[in-house]
């Protein structure tokens, strides 16, 4: 059975998209831990990142890195974070979140399920970064 995240990639689910080529696929986290937190995704479904060959990790990092830059730009923040985590879906996944060096900021349980609304605003401030 497929994962949600494979399902989110092919369309079968709804999401708030920011980029995506033939490899790979980022999108809107539904319960950010900050505005802007995004998860970029390798097309190809993979349980553990590490599992990736060589080149797929490699381009999901760079395709990562494309994504963080316009997040930083849409997002006011120092840096943004690049958490590599992945349990609570069996696919292999980056979290962007844009940071400002606050206590507490990458602390999981503090996510808070974001309205759609808000999510859509964000997503397409973010993309008008990506060309």
């Amino acid at each position: 059975m497929p994962s949600i995240f494979t399902r989110l990639a092919g369309g079968e689910l709804p999401c708030h998209k920011i980029m995506e080529d033939s490899d790979y696929f980022s999108f809107l986290e539904i319960s950010p831990l900050k505005p802007g937190h995004a998860l970029v995704i390798p097309k190809k479904e993979t349980d553990y990142i590490f599992d990736l060959d060589d080149a797929a990790l490699s381009g999901l990092v760079l395709f990562a890195k494309k994504a963080a830059r316009a997040i930083k730009k849409a997002v006011p923040c120092k840096k943004v974070a690049l958490i590599v985590y992945g349990l609570q879906v069996p696919h292999a996944h980056i979290h962007l979140v844009p940071v400002t060096g606050d206590p507490g900021e990458l602390n999981f349980s503090n996510a808070k399920k974001a309205a759609d609304e808000e999510l859509a605003l964000m997503a397409e401030k973010i993309r008008s970064f990506t060309s």
